[in-house]
């Protein structure tokens, strides 16, 4: 049985044990709607009017890189600058949704599929940014794979700097609002994965990508 189904599954057992039909209805789903519409948000720091330049600090401060373009075209050529600067071949696997871009004028060569062990740099977008904590949020399907962002050595993020909302808050509603339910999986990236549970000293690439380099496309 495959994760989703046995997610169904469980599911189905818990409402059936709640006397309640397999399929939530849509009174059910709109009681949902309505409590998060109303419940009440927490404080919440203050971060000021420019969201980009708040993003880029904590981005950076959470060991990104970041670069800004001027337009989404300019991404191919960015892509390759950082890898040439990191002394990484300008090999990369992709989303589907980056498949329109002249990744060959720019020197790169890239697959449009899931990344394989082999794969050293995964190129994705990002369905926002949060100002607040440099974090990317990426929400899985069918062209935006989530294993792009997670099993290569270098993830590189290409993120419209229209994308980039204050805070956590402000990035749920945003799915709500576009989405309506979110997906599968819904990955926050905060910098590089790190540990420190060995003597306590911090190592990168432990568990996913030791570098995350992000692209804001400033016009978009």
């Amino acid at each position: 049985m495959d994760t989703s189904a046995a997610r169904k599954a469980i599911f189905s057992r818990i409402r059936k044990a709640q006397k309640r039909p397999d399929q939530p209805t849509q009174d059910e789903r709109d009681a949902v709607a309505d409590y998060l519409r109303q419940h009440s948000q927490g404080p919440r720091p203050a971060i000021g009017q420019n969201l980009l330049r708040h993003f880029k600090e904590q981005a950076l401060r959470m060991s990104d890189t970041v670069e800004e373009v001027a337009a989404l075209s300019d991404a191919p050529h960015a892509v390759a600058r950082y890898l040439d600067s990191i002394g990484v071949p300008k090999t990369a696997i992709a989303w589907k949704t980056l498949a329109d871009l002249d990744w060959a004028d720019a020197g790169m060569q890239v697959e449009f599929r899931p990344p394989q062990n082999e794969d050293l740099v995964g190129i994705t977008g990002a369905f926002c940014a949060v100002a607040e904590t440099g974090t990317l949020m990426l929400l899985s399907g069918p062209q935006t794979y989530a294993s792009a962002s997670l099993l290569p050595e270098t993830h590189i993020a290409i993120v419209p700097a229209s994308r980039i909302v204050a805070g956590m808050e402000d990035a749920f509603a945003l799915a709500r609002d576009e989405r309506g339910e979110l997906p599968r999986a819904t990955n926050f990236i905060s910098g590089p994965s790190r540990t420190g549970d060995i003597e306590q000293t911090i190592v990168l690439g432990a568990h996913g990508p030791y570098r995350v380099h992000v692209i804001v496309i400033l016009d978009a």
